[in-house]
């Protein structure tokens, strides 16, 4: 668990790479994409979320049923400590990069009026940082992200015919509320095991923990609140002064409203669950346990995703911010 000693000769690359590793991580998508559902497009989150939720599972479960190792160090140098309990192969920081940048490309090409090529070279210049962030790092091959990219590339290609037929059952669907939160929970608790403790399971349960309580949103929206097909292509907002303003004055409201409502679920949950398998909260061991760590983590970033998605558009029109 100690991190190597090392001698940074290139502070450009050192945190050019660093940022772009973050990239791929919790601080990135609890922060982008409910940015997109505040800010840009409601059709175009949901598609990302969807996307990106079968994408980080099949990446997860890949790793531990291939156990292909991290690289060997030395030679190289891991300037990570968390990951490194993983196995490497696939890199699902490559594969996240891919299916964000490029779903989003995809979904947003034919609904707005924007230079194509532009989008392109943004897609491949953000999943290509990530990338290339993996190697910097010293936490994969360059084979191991290969693989990442290429298979989020394939599942992005096979999904992309039944996008807007999963997206229009999802919303409309009378037990998209049940199945949304059932399978992702099934999928938890039936998580390849290993012989070792990895954190695979948990970011796993995150994930998908998320992307349900997001999906539950997306369908009470559509059930209760405004229809989330308008038939409307309103392209990119004009931007000016006030424009920006209420863009940032959504982004921070909605995020401090996300990240207090995380840390109150972890404290209620972890609380609740300690008293219930009488166990202290200081107990890592026990909180790694799957009876433990499956509901700890899945009630909480499932408060998250429906708060992000139900409660902060709610906010946002109380404070007069739509």
């Amino acid at each position: 668990g100690c991190p190597q000693k090392y001698v940074v000769k290139n502070y450009f690359y050192y945190y050019l790479f660093k940022f772009s590793a973050a990239l791929g991580e919790e601080i990135f998508y609890i922060t982008f994409l409910p940015f997109t559902y505040w800010n840009i497009d409601h059709s175009v989150s949901r598609r990302m979320i969807i996307i990106w939720s079968i994408v980080m599972y099949i990446g997860q479960v890949s790793k531990d049923i291939l156990k292909w190792p991290r690289p060997l160090s030395p030679p190289v140098v891991k300037l990570e400590v968390r990951t490194d309990a993983e196995y490497g192969m696939p890199s699902t920081h490559a594969m996240a990069a891919t299916a964000i940048s490029f779903s989003f490309l995809i979904a947003t090409m034919n609904q707005y009026k924007y230079p194509f090529e532009l989008g392109l070279m943004a897609a491949f210049v953000f999943s290509t940082l990530v990338c290339l962030s993996r190697l910097y790092t010293g936490m994969h091959t360059v084979l191991d992200v290969i693989g990442g990219a290429l298979i989020s590339a394939v599942l992005l290609v096979l999904l992309y015919p039944a996008w807007d037929s999963i997206d229009h059952l999802l919303l409309t669907s009378p037990f998209c509320p049940l199945l949304s939160i059932a399978v992702p929970l099934l999928l938890c608790y039936n998580y390849p095991k290993l012989d070792y403790y990895s954190p695979t399971r948990a970011d796993t349960t995150t994930i998908l923990g998320a992307g349900a309580g997001a999906t539950v949103g997306f369908w009470l929206n559509h059930q209760y609140a405004a229809p989330a097909y308008s038939g409307e292509n309103l392209g990119f907002p004009l931007i000016t002064g006030m424009t920006v303003v209420l863009v940032l004055a959504r982004f921070f409201t909605g995020l401090f409203v996300i990240l207090l409502t995380r840390q109150l679920m972890k404290s209620v949950v972890l609380g609740t669950l300690c008293y219930c398998y009488k166990f202290p909260i200081s107990d890592l061991e026990a909180r790694r346990r799957l009876e433990v760590e499956v509901p700890y983590k899945f009630v909480t970033y499932s408060s998250v995703g429906f708060t992000a998605t139900v409660i902060v558009p709610l906010l946002h029109g109380l404070l007069g911010l739509i």
